[in-house]
């Protein structure tokens, strides 16, 4: 019984430095958000601004609104009911990423005004489609909570982006000298 005492360590330090070496490498795949495609993580990994990241949160969101909009428009598939709640969950994903960094630039002081202004443009459209389909009753009855997450989620976005075109000054006015 002392020799399998004594060698129980050695037996498992593999397995301890195999789960520390994954556990050091899993901050890497936790980035990439699962609602992304392998393409979109890619595209928001290789924005070099921040304002250029919102961008394309905001046209990923508008990307699942239009599956939406297809989806309803052609019902009876297989499945439907299970992409449609992944759509209206990506969908709420992208818009809060995309005020999470509207929210990031600010406190960073980052010149967003251009993705800001983006985000007060499309998030009513948004906003304004998403209420149409939670009136529809009954046939959303199955996607009514996600729904309602999107609807608050898109709320949230268009009260951040107020909040932060406000707050995000203009960059300093260079003169020239006269």
């Amino acid at each position: 019984m002392k020799i399998v005492t004594r060698a129980l360590p050695l037996l498992l330090a593999p397995f301890l430095c195999a789960s520390a070496l994954t556990a050091a490498v899993s901050p890497a795949f936790a980035q990439k958000k699962d609602y992304l495609s392998d393409s979109e993580a890619d595209k928001i990994r290789d924005a070099e601004t921040t304002a250029e990241r919102i961008k394309l949160f905001i046209s990923f969101a508008a990307d699942r609104i239009k599956k939406l909009q297809y989806e309803f428009a052609h019902p009876g598939e297989l499945h439907r009911g299970e992409r449609i709640n992944a759509l209206i969950n990506a969908y709420a994903g992208c818009i809060d990423d995309a005020s999470d960094l509207i929210q990031l630039g600010v406190e960073k002081q980052q010149d967003i005004r251009d993705a800001i202004k983006e985000m007060q443009s499309r998030a009513p459209e948004f906003l304004t489609y998403l209420k149409e389909l939670s009136a529809k009753g009954q046939a959303v009855a199955p996607y009514k909570d996600n729904l309602d997450d999107a609807i608050d989620a898109t709320n949230g976005a268009i009260r951040d982006a107020a909040e932060a075109i406000k707050e995000n000054a203009p960059p300093p006015v260079r003169r020239r000298p006269q």
